[in-house]
């Protein structure tokens, strides 16, 4: 049997990203949640975590929290059918559900689905990693999440890969930089001299869009702010155009705030909803919400 008490230890430091914060979330001391993920390491006979600031689990250590992670869950269902086993007195534990997100789905429909999903679920905690979509099925494929909205179709291996719809991107910029910048038009010369907003070094939807536009490459200036809110704001305020969600910037087209570059040149992004065949009813529960949420709603995807 495996030491469960030493599982919980490890995946409390991956967690938690030292053994003093590990220690304070089970309520021991840290050097008792050393000794347990030193005696687990003994017995699977290879490191589990490469220790710094903060700790990272090994290969095996992710596949080790994995494990516990879906345990958890397990038993979660079973304290809901089972109430009167009360499962050693941990009714009260709660789960934390592991899920890759793209920034731009975070800050339109997303949210609503976390939400629906925590009241609901009042025993579960949502942990949200953040990544370009063409990057969460990377974090699904490594084991360091359970589930992923992610723009690759095809699943990964031991998961279903369900359409969500598709976010619309528009290029879009204040009318005095578009008439600053673009008063001759929108090519690839005012393009390679006009100053972009990027999101990240993974961010290439604004690539992707000169490309289409100019039919070949075009190196743009570059400013970084890596938050769609700031994105926006940067871009009404001047600094660069760059490439929102249709839905964000909708009221700030329609007042004149922002406006595209090319008129109906839409970017569209096919995002989807990946988790394990044999997922818990836990995570199909918050997959049935993420459906919902981004179905609907204000920001629902097309």
């Amino acid at each position: 049997m495996l030491d469960y008490a030493a599982l919980n230890a490890l995946a409390a430091v991956v967690r938690e990203g030292s053994f003093e914060r590990a220690a304070r979330a089970l309520n021991v001391t840290p050097s008792a949640v050393s000794q347990r993920v030193k005696l687990l390491e003994e017995r699977i006979g290879g490191t589990l975590l490469v220790r710094g600031q903060p700790c990272v689990a090994t290969e095996a250590g992710l596949q080790l929290c994995r494990h516990v992670e879906r345990v958890g869950m397990l038993e979660h269902e079973l304290r809901d059918a089972l109430p009167a086993l009360g499962m050693g007195g941990e009714a009260h534990e709660r789960v934390t559900v592991r899920v890759a997100v793209n920034a731009d789905s975070l800050a339109t429909w997303f949210m609503a689905a976390a939400a629906a999903f925590a009241v609901q679920e009042e025993a579960a905690l949502l942990d949200l990693s953040v990544d370009d979509q063409d990057h969460t099925a990377e974090r699904l494929r490594s084991g360091a999440v359970l589930a992923a909205v992610t723009a690759l179709a095809e699943p990964v291996a031991g998961c279903n890969s369900e359409a969500l719809g598709t976010m619309h991107y528009v290029a879009a910029a204040s009318p005095e930089f578009v008439e600053r910048h673009f008063d001759k038009g929108v090519g690839a010369r005012t393009l390679a001299s006009a100053p972009s907003l990027v999101f990240d070094r993974k961010d290439r939807l604004q690539a992707r869009w000169v490309r289409r536009v100019c039919h070949r490459n075009v190196e743009t200036p570059r400013h970084w702010i890596p938050s769609p809110n700031a994105f926006v704001e940067a871009a009404c305020a001047g600094m660069g155009w760059g490439m929102h969600p249709a839905s964000m910037v909708a009221d700030a087209i329609r007042e004149g705030t922002l406006v595209e570059l090319v008129p109906g040149s839409t970017l569209p992004v096919p995002l989807y909803w990946q988790q394990a065949r044999a997922a818990p009813q836990l995570l199909r529960r918050l997959g049935t919400a993420v459906r919902a949420a981004a179905t609907s709603g204000p920001h629902a995807l097309a």
